[in-house]
């Protein structure tokens, strides 16, 4: 599952600096999550970090964009290349 910011985001910026994967950017309006970027911190902490930090509690899962943890993690090990294809032996 990525997560997602609603429209109830104050854009305080402290979200943004935080996401590992830099998933968060700014928005035309407010902050945004690209799905294909988001782990929900999978990989790098035990709970999502923006979601932590959040003062308004603005960062549900996104529905549209329902995973596993083990689909997360291979979103994470593919994120950090280490899922890319070895070149074979001779």
């Amino acid at each position: 599952m990525a997560l997602m910011i609603t429209d109830e985001c104050i854009n305080c910026d402290v979200c943004e600096p935080e996401c590992p994967n830099e998933a968060i950017s700014m928005g035309e309006e407010y902050y945004v999550i690209a799905p294909d970027k988001c782990t929900e911190c999978v990989g790098h902490f035990d709970a999502p970090q923006c979601v932590q930090v959040c003062p308004v509690e603005c960062i549900p899962i996104n529905p549209a964009h329902v995973e596993t943890r083990d689909e997360l993690m291979s979103k994470y090990r593919k994120l950090l290349g280490l899922d890319a294809p070895r070149p074979p032996t001779p």
